[in-house]
């Protein structure tokens, strides 16, 4: 039922893992490498073909300061925090309280109602990209920041709604049944009672949305235009001038870009980790 651990296998398939695990770390970060390397090189070794060897010169400051102070970076930047933070805070406001609902409550059309939420998540989004560009044109909200914030609050509080559901079904239902037996009234119930023992899964739940949505590049591009409304993702192809790629630029701004997930995830690694196994184990 359960994978053997390896230190119980044969000791021919333990030097196979052991060889193959190096093997697969090197080719899981060779392009994070590449793309590192590239972007402390000079445009001329790209001109040249000079891609895969030792940069001719060095010019990290000269790249990674072109980014910052000779291109709307900071401004993309900008506005991947303003799309991405209000996202994780509508998605955990709804569905902490569509958790609530559906893992608490007991009507005749739950599991209906929480089939609805998720099925949509199995839905391809290429399928809805004409539909919903045609609906942020109608509504005035095409190539805004609220828009896509909207966007991507309604298609990830069915992912949210899942993981929420789930956790609070797990919570022992006697300290519920304590709270309504004292007579506190159910908001009371769900803001004093269950949301604390959320935490975890909310601290959880939270990195990996901001994960999704700072990382989204196909909804940037449908949905936003222009450096006055588009994240990091999208506005890294900005650096592509008119007959080929500044792959230096690229490169550093892929850097950037991808920093601040990485941040969120190390700051929250406590809390992720606890969120994800809490309830694992008895």
């Amino acid at each position: 039922m359960f994978p053997t651990p390896i230190e119980k296998t044969s000791r021919t398939w333990q030097l196979t893992y052991q060889t193959l695990l190096p093997m697969s770390l090197v080719l899981w970060l060779l392009p994070l490498v590449a793309v590192a390397v590239f972007s402390i090189k000079p445009d001329a070794d790209f001109v040249q073909g000079n891609y895969w060897s030792v940069p001719s010169t060095f010019n990290a400051v000269e790249n990674y300061g072109k980014v910052f102070f000779a291109s709307d970076m900071p401004r993309y930047l900008l506005n991947s925090v303003f799309i991405t933070v209000p996202t994780v805070i509508g998605c955990v406001i709804l569905s902490s309280m569509t958790g609530f609902a559906l893992g608490v409550y007991k009507f005749r059309s739950n599991l209906w109602v929480f089939f609805m939420f998720v099925a949509g998540n199995f839905v391809p989004f290429q399928i809805l990209m004409v539909p919903v560009r045609d609906l942020t044109l109608d509504m005035g909200l095409y190539n805004t920041k609220t828009g896509l914030v909207l966007f991507h609050i309604a298609f990830q509080t069915g992912f949210c709604t899942l993981f929420m559901r789930n956790f609070i079904r797990a919570l022992p239902y006697e300290l519920i049944e304590a709270a309504r037996v004292e007579g506190v009234a159910e908001w009371r119930i769900f803001w004093f009672v269950v949301l604390p023992l959320m935490k975890p899964a909310i601290a959880a739940m939270s990195v990996l949305i901001f994960t999704f949505i700072w990382n989204d590049f196909f909804w940037a591009v449908v949905l936003t235009q222009g450096a006055e409304s588009q994240p990091v993702t999208a506005g890294i192809t900005s650096f592509n001038a008119q007959y080929r790629a500044a792959y230096h630029l690229m490169s550093a701004g892929s850097i950037v870009a991808a920093l601040p997930p990485v941040a969120m995830f190390f700051l929250m690694q406590r809390h992720f980790i606890a969120g994800l196994t809490l309830g694992a184990v008895k």
